[in-house]
């Protein structure tokens, strides 16, 4: 009896697919439409109204995701993992918070999104910050935006190259890159999401409603540099520390893991020899 590769917590079906392809395409809008739509659109002139209306609908579209990925096969063996995950990694936010962007949850959704697969990776990533939101007091209309791209962070690890083959050095440096790109990732999409709640008249990097949108396009890149530059730099390089330093350990006690669980291990029986 051989195994043929790595197991998954969740295999993602048709519906769930086309679940997270919506959630995603709405997400997508919900974050950029500030660059979507013309300056004469009606929804252009309900610009402070837009964001809510996206959370509003993240959040549903979010449960919706999660709810056909658990009828995916989300056994009790990965509902067990996914609390311990989301448990640690909730209780690792805090750490460093308002500190130059030291969030070494980060690292901890890379890793187990790498180990356990992309469908357990986007539930993971949305549950995490969920958790972590009503630990620290984080709950606003900005909370269904960080669900979303932490989730797409995680879903992100577990969609890279060569995860039954590559190991060692090599993977780590790849965990490491991926890792240190969605850290500024993850922050320049929640910029969008917080930026158009800004007052046009408050400031020169603000969202204007009535500008072209190369002229908002300039505006969000100074407002990126001139507010978060430093901290997605810090969440980056602690996120290549971690993995780096902290990665073996961490992966071999994940798979370590995923193997006694036995989720879903695809199984091959040779034929007796003669």
């Amino acid at each position: 009896m051989t195994t043929d590769h790595q197991a998954r917590a969740v295999h993602l079906g048709p519906r769930s697919i086309a679940a997270l392809a919506l959630v995603s395409a709405v997400g997508v809008v919900g974050f950029g439409w500030p660059f979507l739509t013309p300056p004469t659109s009606r929804l252009s002139a309900h610009a402070q109204d837009a964001p809510w209306l996206f959370a509003g609908l993240l959040v549903l579209l979010v449960a919706v995701v999660a709810a056909a990925i658990s009828e995916s096969g989300l056994g009790p063996k990965a509902v067990a993992m996914l609390g311990v995950l989301a448990a640690t990694g909730a209780a690792l936010r805090p750490i460093g918070a308002g500190t130059a962007g030291i969030e070494p949850m980060f690292f901890l959704m890379v890793l187990s999104g790498r180990v356990l697969g992309p469908g357990f990776g986007f539930v993971l990533g949305s549950v995490t910050m969920f958790a972590s939101a009503l630990l620290t007091g984080g709950v606003g209309p900005w909370l269904p935006f960080q669900m979303l791209a932490m989730g797409w962070f995680a879903m992100g690890a577990g969609l890279l190259p060569g995860p039954d083959r590559l190991r060692g050095r090599a993977e780590l440096a790849l965990l490491a890159a991926y890792g240190f790109l969605a850290a500024f990732a993850y922050g320049t999409v929640m910029n969008l999401a917080g930026w158009p709640f800004m007052s046009a008249l408050a400031s020169h990097v603000a969202f204007d409603p009535h500008a072209a949108v190369a002229t908002n396009l300039a505006r969000f890149l100074a407002y990126c540099l001139a507010t978060s530059l430093g901290w997605d730099l810090g969440r980056a390089v602690v996120t290549v520390v971690l993995t780096l330093t902290l990665g073996p350990a961490v992966l071999r006690a994940l798979r370590r893991a995923t193997r006694r669980a036995a989720f879903e291990t695809p199984v091959r029986f040779e034929a007796p020899r003669t």
